[in-house]
């Protein structure tokens, strides 16, 4: 049975979160669909700008993300220290983008005077609103319903467009994270619907790669930068350098499109060793990261720790993370 969202999701644990949507009634949420002939790829456009508009009102970090044929895969940092700094005002602007708000709500924008009782009520929907502006329940809710009301509306139907149910993964240090996100961003390259990274639209890593081609001294606009590895000081961002990240990415999606499963090259990313990875385990995550993992994903250490943490009774998905993480 699966665990409840509040089971899987502790901030105390870890920031970051690989989430999965998936379409129901053999739905096309994008590309060819070989059963109708229609093409949906006009589709992979909204995901996109959806994803990159909601990072700009929630206080979720868009760490990577690939839109498929019929899913989607996204990987967010939770941000809740920006979230606890943010003023009434503010709070109740970022949730206007997305919801109409109350009339209390709505005449306190306007300028208008409150009465006390009034003002408390405000304060306290507010810190609600507070709270679902840095949850990835809600994120996933205001991403998933836009997209399926547009398809419903273009297909003429009504009814569910998504699985009523996103998968989470929670990665709990830098080994799972450096794993899930070079997952995510060679989903095409497994599909085969790619040959490389710089040319898998609709992706994160395309985004990051045309960026990095313009101005290497600069990432794109709405994505989580890479911030160097971890060290006294360190900015807000991934515990990588961008470079070494682009680098493991194209090693391993040159692997993946060669199907060279028993040939490792001597000439390794660093980035491999800095995190203790073996070359064979990266490249088996690197095809079965979701299917091989549960909802928690580390080191064998990391992964006791969380289990205490979510209260668990046993060390979910123990093994698979001794043998590939280490």
């Amino acid at each position: 049975m699966p665990r409840a969202r509040n089971a899987q999701v502790a901030v105390e644990a870890t920031p970051y979160y690989h989430c999965v949507s998936r379409c129901v009634r053999r739905a096309f949420l994008c590309g060819q669909d070989p059963l109708t002939g229609q093409d949906f790829s006009h589709r992979r456009a909204w995901i996109e700008s959806r994803l990159l508009k909601l990072a700009t009102v929630f206080a979720l970090d868009v760490c990577a993300y690939a839109v498929m044929s019929n899913h989607v895969h996204v990987v967010l940092h939770i941000n809740q220290a920006e979230a606890e700094q943010w003023s009434l005002r503010t709070t109740i602007e970022r949730w206007h983008q997305l919801f109409k708000g109350t009339l209390f709500s709505q005449r306190y924008l306007r300028g208008e005077p409150l009465r006390a009782i009034e003002q408390r009520k405000l304060e306290e929907q507010a810190e609600t609103w507070r709270a679902r502006l840095h949850d990835i329940s809600w994120f996933m809710r205001c991403l998933n319903e836009d997209i399926a009301r547009r398809a419903n509306l273009e297909d003429g139907c009504t009814g569910r467009f998504w699985e009523g149910r996103f998968k989470s993964q929670a990665l709990l240090d830098e080994q799972a994270l450096a794993a899930c996100l070079a997952y995510v961003d060679l989903n095409p390259i497994r599909a085969g619907i790619a040959r490389a990274p710089e040319a898998s639209e609709f992706t994160s890593v395309r985004a990051r790669v045309r960026q990095y081609l313009r101005e290497a001294h600069r990432q794109p606009r709405g994505l989580f930068p890479f911030a160097g590895y971890p060290r006294k000081d360190m900015p807000t961002g991934l515990p990588f350098r961008l470079e070494d990240y682009l680098e493991l990415v194209d090693w391993t999606g040159r692997q993946l499109r060669d199907d060279k499963k028993g040939h490792i090259p001597e000439a390794l990313p660093p980035i491999l060793q800095r995190l203790a990875i073996d070359p064979q385990h990266w490249l088996y995550m690197s095809r079965r990261f979701e299917s091989r993992f549960k909802g928690l994903v580390g080191t064998a250490f990391s992964l006791k720790a969380a289990c205490q943490q979510f209260g668990y009774r046993r060390t979910v998905g123990l093994g698979s993370c001794q043998v590939l993480l280490g």
